[in-house]
Parts: C-alpha cells; structure tokens; sequence
C-alpha cells in the first residue's frame, strides 16, 4: 500500500499528472486543448486523478481477501457524498500538483472544482453522517461496503418562487458520473407480489409477480493519502426487458415502454411522496430493492470464499442506518431458508448475528409503520417471515419468563413497525449521542430495553475532519498545521495543544483572521449567487438543517422579528450588527414546513427593506442548501444555531462541524450539544430553554401556550404582527393555520422557549462585543473537538459493535 501511494505521488509530482488529463481530454472526452470546455477539462482532470485512485483501491481489496477481513456492509437510504473531485485530491494529497497542472493549461482549478455537480443521493443529516463513516472507514481500515440507491435525480433542486419553495428535479446525473463503474456482472433480479407455495419436498418457493433488476455502479472512496480504499456500491433499477414488442407492434409506444418507465421509477427520486397509496408502495419497494439487492451481494461474496452459510456473522456486519433497511431482517432469514435450506430458528440466530441497527430519532411517528396489507401485497413471503420473527420473539421471552408487553409487538394495528423489527433482528441497537441513547432506553424502546438490557450501546457520531476542516477550511487548516504540526487529519485530539493558545494576543488574531477571510468568501459567494450584499464584519449568525417543527427554525425567525422591533423602539440598545442565515430543505408533502419557509423569506424582505435597521440586521436564505453550499457557510459563521426542542434532536452533526471550524453555540441541551457543552465549557456555549425531562413535564402537565404568549409582551408583538399580515399584506390570512397552530398546540415548544432564547440571544449580543473575549472561546471550541471527529466513532463500531479489524 504504501508503495503504491509513493508511486502515485512520484507520478504525479514528475509531471504525469498533466500527461494524464491531457490523456484523458483527448481520448477519453474526445476534445482538443482548444476546444475544451470548463465541464471537459473537469471530466478529464477527475479521470485523471481516479486513476490514481485505482490501484491502492485493487491492493485494498487483495490484501482484505489476503487476510480473510470480516466486512462491514452498511446499508442506507442516503449518502450525501457532495463533489468528489476536490475531496479526492485533498485526500490523496496532491492539491500542489493538480493546481499546478490546470495552470500550465491555462485553466483555473477552483472553477474546475466548482464546476461539479452535487450527489443528490441524500437529504441531511443522515446521509452527509453515511458519507463522513465512508471516509473514515477507509481512513481507519476497515474492510467496507456502502450500499445504497443510485437516484437519478435523488432530492429536488430547491427554487423560490415569491419565497415560496418550488420543487424541481435534480439533474446531476445529465453528465457522465466519472467517478463510477458500471459493474455489469453484478445485477440481480429483485421481485414483488406474486404467490408463495409449498414444493413437495417441503420448501417454500416465492414467486414474484413483478421483477425488476438492480444494476451495480462502484465509486471508490479513498481514505486519506489513499493508503486505503473502500467502496460505495449504488444500485440502479433497470426493467427485465427494455419495451414489451407486442404493443410497440401494433403503434402504442408508451404502453410498450411501460416496463422499464415503471422499472427505473424506483431509483428515480430519493424519499418520494409517501401521502397517497402509490408514493407509500413506491418507498417500500424502494427500501426493499436496495436491501435485497444489497443483501444478495454480500452473500454471493461471501459463498464464493467460505463453505459454511452459518458462519456469515464472523465474516459479515451489516448496519442498518435508520429504519430503511429494517427488511433486512426478513430478507437475510429469507435467503437462508429459502435458498440455503436452513430451518427459520437457525436462520434467524444466523441472520440477527449480522444485523446492527441505528437508532436516529426518538418521535415514535418517525420510526416506520407499513400498512399489514400493503406488506402482503408488496411481500408476502416476508410477511410470513415478520409473523415468525414476532412469534419467535415472544415465545423466547415468555421462555425467559420476560412475558412481552402489547407495546413490542412487531405487527400490531394493522400495521408492521419497522423499528421493533429492526431492533428484534439486530445484535446490537446504538443510539448517537450520550442523551438520545438514555432517551432511547427510556422512551421509544423502553420496554425492548428492559427485555433485552445488554443490546442498546451508544456511539456519538461525528464528521470528518477532512472534508469539514482541512477541505473547506484552508485559512484555519494552515494555522493549525503550523501550530501543532502534521497529523491532526488522521489524530484531531492532536487540536488540544491549541487551547493554551486561547490566551495568546497574536494566536487569537491569527484565528480571528482566518473566519475574516471565510466571511469575506461567503460575502462574495452571497454576492455572486444571489445579488445579495452584506457587512463581511457583521456577526455570521447561520441554521442550515433540513427545515421541520422540531429543529424550531420558526422560533430563530421570531426571535430576529422581535429583535428587529425592539431596535426600531430603541436605536441605542446594544445590538450587534447580524447577518441571520438560513439554509434547508422543506419535504414537499410537509405543508407547515413551507409555510415556515414562506414567512422566513417575508420576513426577511420586511426587515432588508427596512432602512433604520439595514446596518444592524440582514436575513438570508439562499436556496438549494447542499453539501457544496455548507463548505461555504460552516466556516464563515459565527453564531451555530443548534435550537431543536430537547429530546428530539438525536445527535446533530451540523453542531459539531460549526463548533470545529471555531463557530460558538447557541442551543438547548439536546442531542450532542450536551457532549459539546461538556468540552468546550460552560462559558464558551449559549445553553438555554428546557431540558428533555422538563419537555416531557410541560406536556404533560397540559401545556398552555397561549399563556407563554400572554406573559411574553415580545412574543406577542410578533405573533400579532404576523397574524395581520404586517409582513404578508398582500395575504393577510397566509399565516393564519401557523398562528392557530402557535396559540393552540406548539407541540415543539416555540413558545416555551421563546423567551430564554431570546435572553440567550442578547447574551451572545454583550459577548460580540468583546472582541478578544469571543475570539477566545471560538479557539476553545475548536481545540476540543477531537472527540467528534467520525474515525473516533468507527473506531468504536469496530470495537463495540461490528468486531472488526480497524487497521491500514
């Protein structure tokens, strides 16, 4: 391995690197020099540098059968990988030389790099944590497979239409993907519907009614300086015949291109509309297809190596991240039995020895429910193997004399809970943060936790340190280099030898310099985006998160609307200048999200109007808010903006990456803002609002939020003025369903909070003002962060739950 990236570096370095693109410009795009387009000197410069992938990734895999490594298959809906052309040049350390190489010809390399589309393969969270394990388990050393779905069009394109979000497909797949291959000996036949039988020596046979294909496209995902590479493995539908000849016959075109139209829908648009009976069969298809066809192919890998099917869970850990692969559970039964002739009890034990399961939310809504007679419909041999999982698990309770609660019953109500089976069929349950796991042993799987006590570890998560720090953040990445040497990449609890600098005049400047620069940045990006100007010196006060009640972007909203009356009443009172930023994404099915969305941007078009207030406060929202999008924010704020209802945000990985790129927190104690607050101190974190168990206690004491707003003269203010229309005059009644909505129920607390965080907000005002003080506790944010980096959190997969080798 390590000859292998000298090599690589010694080609690159002599030169090669420039015979390569050029290589690559002219046989493989086809185009001269002069004829090149900024997209073909970016197709030609990223296959260039994936060759340079290709052989540490061939050796990684030699070495992985060499040693007979057990592998880690995890399974998920998303990976919101983002652009792979700077973070592979990062990784294999040879930005100097690709730099130097598009100079020679004339070509600017950043305009290269942001000439590359964004992977729409994911919403959030979830899939930006997918993407940042990928990188750290090839960073680590372990052995592993990503295994997703290759959408077409993945998540929408985000638009505003008079504020409005508009929805419009994503086309990053309207150019060749150079980063893939097309793995043609790797496609699997994945059915639907159908009969199950009895054959007549006693096996049970499933016979789809429909099949479609799942084709296999590889991308290689390098760790860092490529000593070792992983795969992401994305499966793609594709029908079991083109068009059906028949009708194409006789004239009718669409019928007979029916087949593959209805085929290739399937990984066509990530998380489509599940509100009508047709948007639910296609997610649950969805979830199957890729768990399925994912499933097959570990299995086939592994029979090609190993005799014994029953010893699978010593060479294969399979992760389940959230709920959407919980089919896994039956799938992996399914095959054993059904195509390895093991009996369901040995199958199962077989099956649950492989499966691990994430845990990534504490709303029992949000954990799955399939309607039972979609199941049949969709599963039905599946379904067979739900009831005896459910019966098999009550039964070895009862036997434990555990007698099972109602409450842990996989079908219960007509319906299939996916979280129960999911917890059923795994090994281990991990929650992501220190307080989502205890919530989780206390609420959503309380009683699947007192049976099975040993099953539920914890797991904070974390993000890479190289794309979120040494990629996007090369002011900061510098500084600290200098600081504590090479290595922090690989070692981010190096990062603790920089909180005695906090006290240095000239560390702190230095630090302070670097966030000028990102803002200065952002300030031209805002610009050249939007036509949107703004004071580089004001505060960078920023929430980016997939936009839902429970992440309260209405109460920052109502927060900046209070504000901004009370600087109007009083030009004296000591506001410091903000820039308030927001960035994310509303469900298209989830009409109060876009509402929310609809009065941030009329609320910001009052406010931006206002000339009293201009110099003092600026609301933002640039649309279409991905991972490109927050490599350009995350270093230039502030303020991080981490304000969930406690006990509902389950970890949180946008709290982390603000806090390592020297962003202070303002937030409750919810998810790992708790383990956040523990390592930067108390002084250098703006905590405030209720605490879960306090949540919980309001609830149930019947809550009045009208009485918040009564005693809250601020709240009320605002609330009124939006309930008149005094930022939707054209529509005085647009809001009317949010501000019934606040007045009646506020289930997420809005108004509970109202007034703490405004409080906490004025603390953060008299902390700005202090210049050296906050440019203190931003340095003492970032030198702890070593904890959150995500090679810690492998390193404890590896461990505690998969049982793996974590070694390059």
């Amino acid at each position: 391995m390590h000859g292998l990236q000298a090599l690589a570096r010694a080609r690159t370095a002599s030169g090669d690197l420039e015979n390569a693109i050029h290589d690559h410009l002219l046989y493989s795009i086809g185009k001269t020099t002069a004829a090149a387009s900024l997209a073909d000197w970016r197709m030609a410069l990223s296959r260039a540098v994936r060759d340079l992938v290709v052989d540490p990734w061939f050796e990684t895999t030699r070495r992985i059968y060499a040693e007979d490594r057990k592998r880690v298959y995890y399974l998920s809906m998303e990976f919101l990988i983002g652009r792979l052309l700077e973070d592979a040049v990062l990784n294999l350390g040879i930005e100097d030389h690709a730099r130097r190489a598009m100079y020679r010809f004339g070509v600017n390399y950043d305009e290269v790099v942001d000439d590359e589309p964004d992977a729409a393969l994911g919403n959030g969270g979830l899939g930006r944590l997918a993407a940042c394990f990928l990188d750290s388990m090839s960073t680590v050393g372990v052995a592993a497979y990503g295994y997703g779905i290759r959408y077409e069009h993945g998540l929408f394109k985000q638009r505003f239409r008079e504020g409005w979000q508009i929805e419009q497909p994503e086309d990053w797949l309207t150019q060749v993907h150079p980063w893939e291959f097309q793995r043609s000996e790797s496609v699997y036949p994945i059915g639907f519907g159908g009969e199950v039988r009895q054959k007549e020596d006693g096996r049970t046979v499933w016979e789809p009614a429909e099949t479609v294909l799942a084709a296999a496209y590889d991308t290689p995902v390098p760790g860092w300086r490529g000593r070792w590479v992983n795969t992401l493995r994305l499966w793609s539908a594709q029908a079991t015949q083109v068009y059906d000849l028949e009708p194409f016959s006789r004239g009718d075109y669409l019928a007979a291109a029916a087949p593959a139209v209805l085929a290739e829908t399937i990984s066509r648009v990530l998380y489509p509309d599940d509100s009508t009976p047709q948007g639910k069969e296609l997610r649950l298809k969805q979830e199957f297809f890729f768990t399925a066809a994912s499933l097959r192919d570990l299995v086939r890998r592994f029979v090609a190596h190993h005799k014994d099917i029953r010893k699978l869970p010593e060479k294969v850990a399979v992760q389940l991240n959230d709920t959407h692969p919980a089919i896994a559970g039956p799938e992996l039964v399914r095959i054993l039995v059904d195509e390895h002739g093991l009996e369901f009890d040995e199958a199962f034990l077989v099956a649950r020895g492989c499966l691990h399961y994430t845990n990534h939310t504490l709303m029992p809504e949000a954990l799955e429910r399939w309607p039972v007679d979609l199941m049949w419909r969709v599963l039905p041999r599946h379904m067979q193997l739900i009831e005896r999982i459910d019966e098999a698990h009550a039964v070895s309770t009862h036997a434990a004399n555990q007698p099972r609660p109602d409450s842990v019953k996989i079908i219960d109500g007509g319906n299939v809970r996916m979280g129960d089976l999911a917890f059923i069929s795994a090994r281990k349950v991990n929650g992501v943060s220190a307080l989502h796991t205890d919530l989780m042993k206390r609420t959503v799987f309380r009683d699947l936790h007192a049976l099975h006590p040993d099953r539920i570890v914890n797991q904070t998560n974390g993000v890479t340190p190289r794309r979120w720090l040494a990629g996007c953040n090369p002011a900061l990445a510098s500084l600290l280099t200098e600081a504590v040497g090479h290595g922090w990449e690989t070692d981010l609890e190096q990062l603790k030898v920089i909180a005695p600098l906090a006290d240095d005049a000239g560390f702190r400047t230095r630090f302070s310099k670097a966030k000028q620069t990102n803002k200065d940045l952002l300030t031209k990006y805002l610009k050249a985006k939007l036509d949107i100007t703004v004071d580089p010196t004001a505060m960078f006060d920023i929430q980016i998160k997939r936009i839902h009640e429970y992440k309260r972007q209405l109460m920052n909203i109502l927060e900046a609307a209070a504000a901004w009356n009370e600087m109007k009443r009083n030009p004296s009172a000591p506001f410091a200048p903000r820039v308030r930023i927001f960035g994310g994404k509303a469900a298209p099915g989830y009409a109060m999200a876009k509402l929310i969305i609809k009065l941030i941007n009329d609320i910001g078009r009052t406010v931006n109007a206002d000339e009293e207030t201009r110099d003092r406060l600026a609301i933002v929202y640039p649309p279409n808010y991905n991972v490109s999008m927050a490599e350009v924010l995350i270093p230039a704020a502030d303020l991080s903006e981490q304000i969930s209802t406690a006990g509902m945000e389950a970890s949180g990985t946008g709290n982390m990456k603000f806090a390592m790129n020297g962003a202070l927190t303002i937030g409750t104690l919810d998810g790992a803002n708790v383990e956040i607050r523990e390592r930067v101190g108390d002084e250098n974190i703006f905590i405030f609002g209720k605490t879960a168990d306090e949540v919980t206690e309001a609830r149930e004491q019947g809550y009045d939020p009208s009485a918040a707003i009564a005693a809250s003269p601020r709240l009320a203010e605002v609330v009124e003025q939006i309930a008149s229309g005094l930022f939707s005059p054209e529509d005085p009644e647009r809001y009317r369903a949010l501000v019934d909505n606040l007045r009646g129920h506020d289930w997420f607390m809005v108004c509970a909070d109202f007034d703490a965080y405004y409080a906490a907000q004025r603390e953060v005002d008299a902390a700005w003002a202090d210049k050296n003080a906050w440019a203190r506790s931003a340095v003492l944010n970032t030198a702890p962060m070593g904890w959150f980096s995500s090679d810690r959190t492998i390193r404890g997969y590896a461990k505690d739950v998969w049982e793996v080798d974590a070694r390059v």
